[in-house]
């Protein structure tokens, strides 16, 4: 394999500048990728990286570098040596060392990178490979021996990395995802992006590359639900996948790194959502989620105002940890206690009360089985009680019980009123609402010990009766019956 141009090596870093590469050359995978490609893009490298907005904006992935360098800037012909050796060392005629590549695993290149004749030939450092340590700093390099190993490909790939990341707040968006499609999906896009701000920006006489308008979890949701790959797993049962964003800076005021996970079961959900059956009822959820503008001090609203952030793309990434807050917020439409509408949280005006048309059972379930992994038969009881539970309300119109079954915070009072109300139902010549061992499989571990979740399960049921009642009409007709905003957050605090 070492003679193909390129190939994934599984490191973000390298494989998000391989996948760069693969796009700009306009090829679907590396093995596409031909010498002639490589130099165009070292060519347009050597270009725009010696010239604003890049080379302004460079400092926050190779700082020091013979790029940003001022020093490189008024020797030209250090520069493009500098170039020479970072670029252009690919080809099957360069001197390589018996040290392998600790990216790629081929012979490393037998090039000096560093700037001081002390350093061992073939050893790159900061100012060519984002978050090293700098030169002639030894900690934790095997044998003393500073900087790694590269070879010419690897580096080539590296330094196309920051093409193929977003600009967010001042740092690069990374995408790395065990799909090596997806890989390609992001750095595409990233990529396509980029040259058009940089070409609007040397239009403009600008020093500053624009930023991505969104944050940089929004950002990663929204380009990943545009990906092909996704779509297609929509329509089919392809393999899952796994997504890691790296949001980092080499900056040398500051090295920086922060790491955003979206693990399978989560693009999972989400390839879900874009299913015919779920795909209206999904888009109304997420619409809701978007930033609103915040109201001025002096009343009114912002005219100009575009949302930087959709809290729901936001929330994906606490799941499953944040499993029942999100489940309460987004399905059951309940307002979050700490939304602050000066920071333009749309949450604290949620209500089931003016959104029980959002409620869906449907993308419920799917929740359960795709992030919480529910069993298939708790799941199955829950739907059931809701059901019997909504046709009692409706029937009965017991607005009382069902008030109570969605405040009430205390688990003994609530079994009590499930109980009163099975009894009464008997009474009138009925069957139970419930018996015992659905009841157990819902609520409780047994011996009358309730479950550690038992107040997910009964906001699980309450999305079905919701859905239920609000389908029959009976929440149309009585809208009091769903507890104000106060009571509502009042419970989200228990």
């Amino acid at each position: 394999r070492c003679n193909e141009m390129l190939r994934y090596t599984g490191h973000p870093l390298c494989d998000i500048g391989v996948a760069t590469i693969v796009a700009f050359a306009g090829k679907s995978e590396p093995a596409q990728v031909t010498e002639e490609d490589l130099a165009a893009v070292a060519d347009y490298i050597s270009r725009e990286y010696t010239r604003n907005p890049l080379k302004s904006f460079l400092t926050v992935a190779f700082p020091n570098s013979g790029f940003t360098q001022p020093a490189f800037e008024k020797t030209p012909e250090r520069r493009m040596e500098y170039a020479r050796r970072v670029l252009r060392n690919y080809g099957a005629n360069v001197p390589t060392l018996a040290e392998r590549c600790v990216f790629t695993g081929e012979p490393a290149v037998a090039t000096v990178f560093g700037d001081k004749d002390s350093l061992p030939p073939g050893r790159a450092f900061r100012q060519h490979i984002p978050l090293l340590t700098g030169e002639e700093i030894i900690n934790f390099h095997p044998y003393g021996d500073a900087g790694l190993p590269v070879s010419g490909k690897a580096l080539l790939a590296i330094q196309a990395f920051p093409l193929g990341c977003a600009k967010v707040a001042g740092r690069l968006l990374a995408v790395h995802s065990d799909n090596e499609e997806l890989t390609l999906h992001f750095a595409a896009s990233f990529l396509t992006q980029n040259r058009r701000l940089i070409q609007l920006a040397q239009q403009a006489g600008s020093s500053k590359l624009e930023e991505a308008h969104y944050s940089q979890r929004t950002l990663l949701v929204d380009t990943l639900l545009q990906a092909d790959r996704l779509q297609r797993e929509a329509r089919q049962d392809d393999r899952p996948f796994s997504l890691t964003a790296y949001h980092l800076t080499n900056s040398g005021q500051g090295v920086g790194l922060d790491i955003y996970y979206l693990p399978l079961q989560v693009t999972g959900f989400l390839s879900d959502m874009l299913q015919a059956q779920y795909r209206d009822d999904w888009s109304v959820i997420v619409q809701r989620a978007w930033e609103v503008a915040p109201p001025k001090k002096k009343g009114g609203q912002t005219t100009d105002f575009r949302p930087r952030r959709n809290f729901l793309y936001e929330d994906l990434f606490g799941l499953p940890g944040n499993a029942h807050d999100f489940l309460r917020t987004y399905f059951l439409r309940v307002a979050w206690r700490y939304a602050r509408a000066d920071q333009g949280d749309p949450r604290g005006g949620y209500s089931p009360r003016g959104e029980a048309g959002l409620v869906s059972w449907k993308i419920t379930e799917r929740f359960l089985r795709r992030i919480m992994n529910m069993e298939k038969d708790r799941i199955e009881a829950i739907r059931n009680l809701g059901d019997r539970l909504a046709d009692y309300v409706s029937s009965e119109n017991d607005r009382r019980f069902f008030r109570d079954f969605f405040t009430e915070r205390r688990y003994d009072n609530f079994r009590t009123a499930l109980i009163k109300a099975n009894i009464a139902h008997v009474r009138r010549g009925n069957p139970p609402l419930i018996t015992l061992d659905p009841y157990i499989i819902v609520f409780e571990e047994g011996d009358e010990v309730a479950r550690s979740d038992w107040q997910l399960a009964r906001d699980l049921v309450l999305i079905r009766m919701i859905e239920q009642l609000y389908q029959k009409g009976w929440l149309g007709a009585h809208p009091d019956a769903l507890p104000a905003e106060a009571e509502e957050t009042a419970v989200a605090a228990a």
